[in-house]
């Protein structure tokens, strides 16, 4: 049980997507290797090496190579720290869900100073709820999508790691706002 376990969280090549016992070997403090993947013979994670703004760029630019690495390489799905950052960066994409909603959805009759509390709270909720439950349906489509027509049967892990690489890919949709500028 303890080697399913490990192989579960062996990095993977981000090139070809195949298990690598390590990514790099390292001689010294500031000395490392980094190691082929025996499969398509590339350097399994060159991103190891690059700066965050780097991989942020690539992030953007939707490069599967970036997304392996972040995904598979550096966040370890199934830790406590996990559970945290999960629950947080699900807040914090319903908020900008919203405030991207909030945004295409503003006219400019709306958009009137002498509006009441209680008409901005009422709006502030129409669009977190509108937001909410856009999120859920496309989250309960895409996990039903994948249990039955494509007849794959996850655990509750898999479900978590589908769920992080949804939120993560849905971040950049927000790059749309800096267009409408």
């Amino acid at each position: 049980m303890e080697d399913a376990k490990t192989e579960g969280e062996a990095p993977r090549c981000v090139g070809c997507g195949r298990r690598v016992k390590t990514l790099f070997v390292q001689y010294s403090p500031g000395n490392i290797r980094l190691m082929k993947c025996d499969n398509c013979k590339a350097v399994a994670d060159p991103y190891i090496e690059c700066e965050f703004m780097i991989i942020l760029i690539d992030l953007i630019l939707h490069k599967t190579r970036a997304y392996r690495h972040l995904l598979f390489n550096k966040m370890h799905i199934g830790s406590s720290l996990d559970k945290g950052i999960l629950y947080q960066s699900i807040l914090v994409h319903i908020i900008l869900d919203a405030f991207r909603i909030s945004v295409s959805k503003a006219n400019t009759a709306d958009r009137n100073s002498s509006r009441s509390t209680l008409s901005t709270i009422l709006n502030c909720s129409e669009v977190l709820g509108d937001a909410l439950l856009g999120n859920i349906i496309f989250m309960a489509i895409l996990l039903l999508g994948v249990r039955y027509i494509l007849k794959l049967s996850f655990n509750i892990m898999r479900y978590r790691e589908v769920l992080s690489a949804v939120i993560i890919s849905s971040y950049f949709k927000l790059f749309l706002l800096t267009m409408m500028v």
